[in-house]
């Protein structure tokens, strides 16, 4: 009977002393398991913090100005090709300010002026009429001082002076537009002419590399792209700004010509 209860107390002891030994594997395999966990949730947060920081400096980094985009693509186009489009915008648009100036300068008042030498020719002081003429800018004040310098002539030799004088005035309106016309045309030439050479520059590679290839046909292409793209914007700079002194001179044509037309009614009523 003792050895019994010896038997079973060691074979309880026994039992006790594997399942301390089993938990405690399992306390220190989960041990491990929570600190690997926690180990992979800090990387994957440092990994996300550091994918977020890269995504947040990356568009600072690509982010380029107006002007550092016009450089990089001016160079990528060839200076060679794209500096004379460029010389044909600064000397056309130098031409426009210079037609728009002038015409503003020509725009006349012609009702107040009309007004003026009426007044003037009611009273039969042709001079002061004249002079009025002569301290009002434009062209149609010029036009008139022509026609008030022959009333003594004859109203034909008035209306032939005016007709005369007003073509003269005309050509002056229009003087510069044939260059900026030019301009309009040599601009997107140029640039299809990069283009050409861009192409055989293009096939030159193709030829020296003996393969096909986006790689090698790239250059060739970009600077054919670039200088059309350059020469076209020119164009249509040019083109707009052509039409609107070409709208301003036709106002001004017709203001002179509704302007003589008064100016001879006026001196048809008065003439002596």
């Amino acid at each position: 009977m003792k050895k019994v209860c010896a038997y079973l107390s060691i074979m309880f002891l026994l039992l006790a002393f594997v399942s301390n030994g089993a938990f405690a594997q399992d306390a220190k395999a989960a041990t491990e398991s929570g600190t690997e966990s926690v180990a992979t949730a800090t990387e994957t947060e440092e990994s996300a913090t550091m994918n977020a920081a890269d995504q947040e400096a990356a568009p600072v980094a690509e982010k380029q100005s107006f002007h550092q985009v016009l450089k990089t693509k001016y160079i990528e186009g060839g200076v060679g090709w794209m500096t004379p489009i460029l010389i044909c915008l600064i000397l056309g648009l130098g031409l426009v300010i210079e037609r728009i100036i002038y015409l503003n300068l020509a725009t006349t008042n012609t009702d107040k002026l009309l007004q003026k030498i009426e007044d003037n020719v009611k009273a039969g002081n042709y001079n002061a009429a004249k002079d009025v003429c002569k301290n009002t800018r434009g062209p149609v004040a010029s036009i008139f001082f022509q026609g008030l310098d022959r009333v003594d002539n004859g109203l034909e030799d008035v209306e032939k002076s005016i007709t005369s004088y007003g073509g003269v005035q005309m050509a002056r309106l229009e003087s510069n537009m044939v260059w900026i016309s030019l301009f309009i045309a040599i601009a997107p030439s140029l640039g299809f002419l990069g283009t050409v050479v861009g192409m055989v520059q293009a096939f030159d590679d193709i030829e020296k590399a003996g393969d096909i290839s986006p790689t090698v046909v790239a250059g060739g292409m970009k600077v054919a792209l670039i200088t059309t793209i350059f020469g076209l914007i020119v164009a249509l700079i040019l083109q707009v700004c052509y039409n609107y002194l070409l709208s301003k001179i036709e106002s001004l044509v017709s203001s002179m010509e509704d302007a003589s037309i008064s100016f001879m009614d006026i001196l048809v009523k008065n003439r002596k």
